[in-house]
């Protein structure tokens, strides 16, 4: 296997990278029907239940009505779910059916590999959630006769996108090396990723619980996801923001360069 570093021209080695950057992409913008369909369906049954059927019979949270206060929720686990799913998959497929050593047997450094696989997840996590705050817009005037999502904080809102879907496709980069059939994909994703998200208050504030579970609740890490993207749409957070967005930066960062250490251990890509 090659080492990653061979010598090429700054210009030559841009070309490689956007090549495979535009792959990625590629991969899953020309099958919208298997990558933007079914997070789109899945919330259109979330805010028919939750907001609508549910939403009218559930009192304000925070001061926000109930359908306002879960739409951040839903937009961290249709986003991140999708940018975990999409690097596991393309990592795990390409050992699957060994193409993926034509990525390491070209001029590019591990970084770039790397950084091309994690770029192309974290569009498709953000372009979901794009498509889950147009659901939410949907179901709004049904909900509560509004026709449009307050955005607070929208430096702190980009910020909160940008890193928790950068962090989850960063961990799908290291779940697709060390998956072993597409079993382990799926309980990554499904008996772990998930049910996190669910505990991390996407349906309920910390303010509601006893002293005892808002503790426990503190130790899952999807409560500062979540509450940051909240902070971003509402301006509220039962967490402070900035501490939050400093910690899941310097993890971010850290899962980025773990990754490029595997790529150039060859971990889970050397049989």
């Amino acid at each position: 296997m090659s080492t990653g570093t061979a010598p090429s021209g700054r210009g030559g080695r841009f070309v490689g990278f956007r090549s495979l950057l535009k792959r990625e992409i590629l991969r899953f913008v020309r099958r919208p029907r298997n990558t933007f369909l079914p997070p789109a369906i899945t919330n259109v049954l979330y805010f028919a239940v939750f907001g609508v059927v549910l939403g009218g019979r559930i009192d304000r949270i925070a001061g926000f009505d109930y359908i306002l206060f879960i739409l951040p929720g839903l937009v961290v686990l249709g986003a991140i779910s999708n940018a975990f799913e999409n690097s596991a998959f393309s990592i795990f497929h390409g050992r699957w059916n060994d193409y993926i050593h034509e990525v390491l047997t070209s001029p590019l450094s591990y970084r770039e590999q790397v950084a091309a696989y994690t770029i192309a997840s974290t569009l498709r996590g953000v372009f979901v959630g794009f498509i889950i705050v147009g659901v939410g817009l949907v179901f709004l005037p049904f909900a509560i006769d509004r026709a449009f999502v307050p955005i607070e904080r929208p430096g702190y809102l980009v910020a909160f996108m940008l890193v928790v879907t950068t962090l989850f496709a960063s961990f799908g980069v290291m779940g697709g090396l060390w998956a072993r059939d597409f079993d382990y994909l799926t309980v990554l994703n499904q008996f772990i990723l998930r049910p996190l998200v669910f505990f991390g208050g996407v349906f309920y504030s910390l303010d509601v619980l006893p002293p005892l579970y808002r503790t426990l609740s503190l130790l899952n890490p999807m409560i500062y996801m979540v509450n940051g993207v909240r902070y971003g749409f509402l301006g509220y957070a039962d967490v402070d923001p900035n501490t939050s967005l400093v910690v899941l930066t310097a993890l971010t960062l850290a899962v980025i360069a773990a990754n490029v250490v595997l790529f150039r251990r060859g971990y889970g890509l050397i049989e």
